[in-house]
């Protein structure tokens, strides 16, 4: 069995590197270097997929940082996974054409599932990934910022029928915060839906919660802020990408 891919994470707020503490705006720490500075680094460890979120676009609605998309997607290897106010079929029509090789989708997943839906049948589920991002048990949307009745089940069974293959599951109160992922969630997912690919986002703070999840049989790791404040080492993630 492969390990787990370790997906890196940029958020981006005004073109610079940020991280939110549980996606809270004004609990933001605002980092020296340029996302294409961060894309090339990783590059150049053998990653090969970036996940970046632009914040501004969650909160606009709309995607806004639309030419440092363009930037990262020509950094030599990298497939980018990009989400943030994918609200409409030109939203998603401008960031493809920006570069983006995957979009993540969560507000209109939930609120306008046959818009989803349409997405998938027509782009495929290869390259749209669900975005479920939780806070106590429901879905949040609209950058965090709104709330939804739905669970994370309610909104995976919604989509199944399309073929829905990649889910991105963000555990909001341990984003930015470095005490561990909800392990047993992801988990339960996993077994519960075979054939969906769930990654795991919120909480990594160390090589071990890494280890833990590999071990898990959980197959796909987003690294944040664990990255910028050093809790996991670049060489860490080379090494691991290396032995994958």
């Amino acid at each position: 069995m492969s390990k787990i891919e370790i997906i890196p994470a940029i958020d981006i707020i005004d073109g610079k590197c940020v991280r939110l503490s549980q996606g809270d705006y004004n609990r933001q720490t605002i980092y020296d270097a340029s996302p294409l500075d961060m894309a090339r680094r990783y590059a150049d460890i053998g990653v090969r997929r970036l996940h970046v979120v632009d914040l501004d676009g969650a909160k606009a609605s709309s995607p806004v940082n639309l030419p440092v998309l363009e930037k990262l997607a020509g950094v030599d290897g990298l497939e980018i996974e990009w989400g943030g106010g994918i609200k409409s079929d030109r939203a998603l029509a401008d960031i493809f054409s920006a570069g983006a090789r995957y979009a993540v989708v969560g507000s209109v997943a939930a609120r306008q599932p046959e818009l989803f839906a349409g997405w998938l049948d027509e782009f495929g589920p290869d390259r749209m990934v669900l975005g479920a991002d939780i806070s106590n048990g429901k879905i949040a949307t609209h950058g965090w910022l709104e709330t939804d009745e739905k669970s994370v089940e309610d909104i995976v069974d919604l989509f199944l029928l399309n073929g829905l293959s990649q889910a991105i599951v963000t555990e909001i109160s341990r984003d930015g915060m470095l005490s561990g992922p909800a392990t047993s969630l992801y988990v339960s997912l996993q077994d519960k839906y075979p054939d969906v690919i769930f990654t795991v986002s919120g909480g990594i703070g160390s090589e071990q919660d890494v280890i833990d999840l590999d071990r898990a049989g959980l197959r796909r790791v987003i690294i944040g802020k664990a990255i910028y404040e050093n809790k996991i080492p670049l060489k860490f993630i080379q090494e691991w990408l290396q032995n994958a």
